[in-house]
């Protein structure tokens, strides 16, 4: 535990933990959404948000917020009236983010090359205080927003149509994933990178839907993944001396390996044990489920 002793694996860690914690929170609703790759389409654009941090002499976090909150509204906007040219546009607002965080990075007096590879991939050595303070209160919003609007962001994500129905404003709570996610995208880019920033939205909830199927448990679940992996990989990354988001990463998906060959046999014992429960006369392909509520089955 000597590490604790120095103040960047100090900071080190407490921003991992903060990544650990909203990554996964906003990943269910993209998995739900089936917008798995969102969070690397962000990354992309907030690498402008970065080279203009540099380029201006302002906190490059707090830049790569706003061009990556601009450039999810952007992309809402598009998935709703791109129509068939949709994802050329998406094509050329990722792409072009990240050669306009290129270009301004390296016009900048201050820039370099070293600059944009603690960004891509992480640096436990470069978190500086101001960017914890940065990732505290941009994770607390994503907190707030992934727990204080859970049944409203649950209901969007499953049937947008149903959410209609029953008078949720849909383009609002989707917009509002959007930013959410944009603004978790900027809270992980120093400690996993923001190239690598989607696998720890994604994998620790698919990992998490090997052992339960309810939303609250593959949340709770997830979560705890997420953080697991983020704390091991940084400490990792200090006594080997390897990239922290290339460790981080390797983690999510080794953890998900894991959980997917222990999910197996337990799936089977279950079914085992459904098939010996059932009444010999009602085969189950017959058999009338209970009804239950949407919220009530996802444990929301």
């Amino acid at each position: 535990m000597d590490f604790l002793n120095y103040a960047f694996m100090q900071r080190a860690l407490l921003a991992a933990i903060l990544v650990g914690i909203t990554a996964p929170a906003v990943g269910i609703y993209l998995v739900m959404r089936r917008q798995a790759l969102m969070g690397d389409g962000i990354g992309h654009v907030a690498m402008t948000g970065v080279g203009l941090g540099f380029l201006l002499n302002t906190s490059p976090v707090w830049m790569a917020t706003a061009v990556s909150v601009l450039g999810a509204i952007l992309m809402e906007l598009i998935r709703w009236f791109g129509k068939t040219r949709g994802d050329i546009a998406l094509a050329m607002l990722f792409y072009g983010g990240m050669a306009g965080g290129v270009m301004f990075i390296n016009l900048a007096p201050t820039g370099s090359n070293a600059n944009l590879t603690s960004y891509l991939f992480g640096s436990l050595s470069t978190v500086s205080q101001s960017d914890v303070t940065a990732i505290c209160l941009l994770a607390a919003f994503v907190v707030v927003v992934t727990l204080g609007l859970r049944r409203q962001l649950f209901a969007v994500s499953q049937d947008e149509e149903f959410a209609r129905v029953t008078g949720l404003p849909v383009r609002a709570l989707n917009l509002l994933t959007a930013v959410t996610a944009a603004v978790t995208v900027t809270v992980a880019m120093r400690v996993v990178g923001l190239l690598l920033v989607s696998a720890l939205m994604v994998v620790p909830v698919a990992a998490a839907q090997q052992l339960t199927k309810s939303f609250a448990a593959t949340f709770a679940i997830a979560v705890a993944i997420g953080v697991s992996v983020t704390i091991g990989g940084t400490v990792t990354s200090y006594y080997q001396d390897v990239p922290p988001g290339a460790t981080i990463v390797l983690l999510t998906i080794a953890a998900f390996i894991a959980l997917t060959a222990l999910a197996t046999p337990l799936a089977r014992r279950r079914a085992r044990a459904a098939a010996a429960a059932q009444p010999a006369g009602d085969p189950v392909e017959c058999a009338i489920p209970a009804t239950r509520g949407a919220a009530d089955e996802v444990g929301v």
